[in-house]
C-alpha cells in the first residue's frame, strides 16, 4: 500500500519506491530505501510528516504515494 494509506504512529517498512530515477535518488538521500523502517508521524497542508533513519522529514503526498510499504 503507498505510504499515504498508512495509519500514523504505525512502523512500517517500505518495499518498493516507485517514479523516475531523480525522484528515486532524491528519495534514497533523505533515507527512504527499500528494506528501512519508516513511521507516518502526521499529515499536515498536503504534506506527510514521516521518521525515518532518526529524522523527522516532510515530504508531499504526490511523492509519499510513490512509496510502497
Amino acid at each position: 500500500m503507498p505510504l499515504t494509506l498508512a495509519g500514523a504512529g504505525v512502523p512500517q517498512i517500505i518495499k518498493h519506491i516507485g517514479g523516475k530515477d531523480e525522484l528515486q535518488r532524491f528519495l534514497a538521500s533523505l533515507g527512504f530505501i527499500a528494506g528501512s523502517q519508516v513511521t507516518v508521524i502526521s499529515e499536515y497542508n498536503g504534506n506527510v510528516i514521516v521518521n525515518v533513519k532518526e529524522s523527522r522529514v516532510a515530504i508531499s503526498k504526490s511523492m509519499a504515494c510513490r512509496i510502497i510499504v
